[in-house]
């Protein structure tokens, strides 16, 4: 269906007509001129009657560009039939840890270790392209936490603003307090009761304003689940002293899965522990687990601005108005 935005824009149709009647008006009331003889009326006379076609040509063209301009202006839009989204999905806010220490390369992808971060990216992109019907959420976190996507239902902006966030732009440390308080501020706006929220990190909570116990008792509060994944390998094997032999480290030592384990169990979530790529890849299962909820039917109507068809034609057909003035002068 097509449609006027602004119809209030055609009213003005008859402008130009109504000025031409001012001016002529005014002319009117001027003082007459005394001509001394009638052969001059006869000349103008013929030669107005000579031009009368074109007269009337140049008439309706400027009308024509004066009614397309209008028209233009009122902002024609195309409307589409009605398109129901799906409404039986969760609300699910994801919280991914984007720190220095996500840059470790302990994480293991075809035979090649790669840095935890990469490895995220990997299995959330491919979890969040399975949440059709679901509408999610995105917040990255470091030293200060953001709200990279709100909820929503469009899974492919929300993937590529993951992907494309690198290491350690939220700081250097991590608030994963803040993350949670972000997450809840979100999730608690929405009018369902079973709201979800899945933690990833590598490290402790070392910064921010709000401590990581308190902000899952305020999501406790709202009735907010909270599943927390512990992130990166118990052993990584270095090169030793001088380069000999090798040394076997624990990169995942700064890891608090004990504030992680608490902040899933008062909030009736759980603790994943992925020192893999195929730990990792078990937020597949925890999601088989969530139950869907219903949301209120959600439509919307496909829009398409038409304005700049009845302007482009304006604009062509006063350029050749013009062009072709320009030569009956030249010939003239």
């Amino acid at each position: 269906m097509i449609e006027l935005l602004w119809p209030w824009m055609l009213m003005c149709l008859p402008l130009p007509a109504l000025l031409r009647m001012g001016f002529s008006a005014r002319e009117r009331s001027q003082a007459a001129l005394t001509v001394p003889s009638l052969q001059m009326f006869a000349t103008v006379s013929d030669s107005a009657t000579s031009q009368q076609p074109g007269r009337v040509w140049r008439l309706v063209t400027l009308w024509a560009v004066w009614l397309l301009l209008l028209l233009a202006a009122a902002r024609p839009q195309w409307t589409g039939e009605p398109i129901t989204l799906p409404t039986s999905g969760r609300d699910l806010m994801l919280a991914v840890d984007i720190s220095g220490s996500m840059a470790t390369e302990d994480m293991d992808i075809n035979g090649e270790f790669v840095d935890r971060l990469t490895v995220v990216k990997a299995v959330v992109a491919q979890f969040v392209e399975a949440r059709k019907g679901d509408r999610v959420g995105l917040v990255l976190f470091g030293t200060n936490a953001y709200l990279q996507a709100p909820l929503t239902f469009d899974l492919t902006s929300v993937n590529r603003l993951l992907i494309e966030a690198p290491v350690g732009i939220a700081g250097g440390k991590t608030a994963i307090g803040d993350a949670i308080g972000l997450a809840v501020k979100r999730l608690r706006l929405r009018p369902q009761k079973d709201k979800v929220l899945i933690l990833l990190t590598d490290g402790a909570n070392n910064v921010g304003e709000v401590a990581p116990a308190k902000a899952a008792e305020l999501a406790a509060y709202d009735e907010i689940k909270i599943y927390t994944i512990g992130v990166g390998a118990d052993e990584m094997r270095m090169p030793g002293l001088l380069g000999l032999g090798r040394r076997v480290t624990n990169p995942s030592a700064d890891l608090d899965e004990e504030t992680l384990t608490a902040v899933a169990d008062v909030t009736g979530g759980r603790y994943y522990r992925a020192k893999d790529t195929r730990g990792l890849a078990e937020i597949y299962g925890l999601i088989d687990e969530l139950e869907p909820i219903d949301q209120d039917p959600e439509t919307y109507r496909p829009i398409q601005a038409l304005y700049f068809w009845p302007l482009s034609v304006g604009l062509a057909l006063f350029a050749m108005f013009l062009l072709t003035d320009l030569r009956r002068r030249d010939v003239a």
